[in-house]
């Protein structure tokens, strides 16, 4: 059985039974602590379309958090798979180089657009012949991160070449600093930006790109009217503009991570990489675990191209016993 994505467990009640409250899904790089949305937050806006005020507010509270300077824009998106399936219909003809192994959606979107897909594994190794560029920072599932004085470089290859790099921050939540937001004033970089990872809101669909106006304008205009929900867009804001939780939750993101690299450790796993937000562990029987931990209705994210590696996500403190005891 493959497993294209993780948070999804339809697949895996399919084979191993037991109702979706019985399973802990670990599958994924999502918050176990989302952000406390406010009561009546959800449904105050829902008796009427999305307003521009409304786009402005989450807009403002989006440039602050990411840093986004002037000269640059935001568009918004109802998550950031919306945007990645744009991207190769509004970008320039020409092939593209994905840096991988990373989220197999970048290369099925442009694959899917008609564009030439070339792999690399760093991306001072894209093939001369290629137009465009996407490389995830820090990178899915493994936590590479790339240094700034690299990411300039390649931007300043593929603006050379009418072409754009884009880069994928979904996770760069935890570490603020990696951000090459403020490239996008001088460089062709598009970045993406992931709210429901870190604030442990995926159901909201909330995605931002940033970029030259020229590009975001190209976004805007793909996406329409109303592509985001006005619930969405007032939840955003709001979470956006909570800078105290933010700094408590990196340093409780971290903690955590350290305490499941130490369960994971003591049940013969090696720790390979990963963020805050999920670890990646090398086992020699990684098909055997997996399939144990399932049986045992634990969820954990498996890899077609590496038969040896795991993917786990952050637990609740409550559900890290329940771990401990299944790996046992």
């Amino acid at each position: 059985m493959t497993m294209q994505h993780g948070g999804d467990l339809s697949e895996a009640i399919a084979r191993y039974g037991g109702p979706p409250g019985a399973w802990l899904d670990l599958s994924t790089g999502i918050n176990p602590v989302p952000w406390p949305v406010p009561t009546g937050l959800l449904q105050a806006r829902l008796h009427r379309l999305p307003s521009r005020d409304d786009e402005i507010a989450l807009i403002e509270a989006a440039r602050a958090a990411y840093r986004v300077p002037h000269g640059a824009e935001i568009a918004i998106a109802p998550g950031t798979q919306a945007l990645i399936q744009w991207l190769p219909r509004l970008a320039a003809d020409g092939a593209v180089a994905i840096v991988g192994p990373t989220y197999s959606e970048h290369g099925l979107a442009w694959s899917y657009g008609g564009r030439d897909v070339a792999s690399c594994d760093d991306i001072d190794k894209a093939p001369p012949w290629v137009r465009h560029a996407v490389l995830v920072n820090p990178n899915n599932p493994d936590g590479r991160e790339v240094p700034m004085d690299a990411i300039a470089r390649a931007a300043g290859i593929m603006q050379q070449r009418s072409g754009w790099l884009v880069i994928d921050e979904a996770f760069a939540d935890v570490a603020p600093d990696l951000s090459a937001t403020a490239l996008c004033v001088d460089l062709p970089i598009v970045i993406l930006r992931s709210f429901g990872k870190f604030y442990g809101l995926p159901g909201l669909r909330l995605g931002f790109a940033i970029a030259a106006p020229t590009i975001i304008r190209s976004i805007r205009n793909a996406l329409g009217p109303w592509a985001v929900s006005s619930s969405a867009l007032s939840v955003g804001a709001a979470a956006l503009r909570d800078e105290p939780w933010a700094i408590a939750t990196r340093a409780a993101l971290q903690r955590k991570a350290a305490g499941l690299d130490a369960v994971l450790q003591s049940a013969g796993c090696d720790i390979v990489g990963g963020t805050p937000l999920f670890r990646l562990v090398r086992h020699g029987g990684a098909g055997g675990l997996h399939e144990a931990l399932a049986r045992q209705q634990i969820w954990c994210r498996k890899f077609d191209w590496a038969d040896d590696l795991l993917r786990f996500g952050l637990p609740t403190e409550d559900e890290v016993d329940r771990l401990r005891k299944a790996l046992a």
